[in-house]
């Protein structure tokens, strides 16, 4: 019997298109096992600040694509960075776009980091995103400290983690945990 592919949806709370977190996750992208496809978001940057006034039929319609999309994913994957000891306003207003809707409530979600720093946005969005009902696989979390280093580096030491094994022991941890209803 062939089994269907599991399916990440990927979220960089960076909407710099040449930003470390979103460099993670496009290695995470390359380093994918057989099994998996990790897509991506790029509707982030896309939403309207957040309103509940604009909640139901009056969602806008770059909401409930992405609601769509996370909807679809079996598990999310963030790659995010600290703003001034915070999650970044872009980001958060994403999040607070789902927070009353049922598409995140219990899914599994894996932290990608690309900072040896940046602790404080992970306390954070943890907190938040427990709050939200997601489901944190602490067994997958990646922390590849590749922020605030030139692009050589960067794609060196992406290079690295992926042909090293690193980045697909991540997913492949996060695969596991899915597979097993976490």
């Amino acid at each position: 019997m062939i089994q269907r592919a599991i399916s990440l949806y990927a979220l960089s709370g960076s909407q710099r298109q040449a930003s470390a977190s979103r460099r993670l996750l496009e290695a995470l992208q390359l380093a994918c096992p057989d099994g998996l496809r990790i897509t991506i978001s790029d509707l982030i940057g896309e939403l309207p600040i957040f309103n509940p006034d604009n909640e139901g039929e009056r969602t806008p319609p770059a909401v409930e694509k992405f609601a769509a999309e996370i909807r679809k994913a079996d598990g999310l994957i963030v790659s995010c960075p600290e703003y001034a000891h915070g999650i970044p306003g872009g980001f958060k207003n994403a999040l607070d776009w789902l927070v009353s809707r049922d598409e995140v409530p219990f899914k599994p979600l894996m932290f990608a980091h690309a900072s040896h720093r940046g602790d404080l946005v992970l306390a954070q969005l943890t907190d938040v995103l427990q709050t939200m009902s997601l489901t944190i696989v602490q067994d997958a979390f990646l922390r590849l400290p590749i922020a605030g280093k030139s692009d050589e580096t960067q794609a060196a030491m992406l290079l690295e983690a992926r042909e090293s094994g690193l980045l697909s022991t991540s997913l492949n941890r996060f695969r596991q945990a899915i597979a097993a209803g976490t």
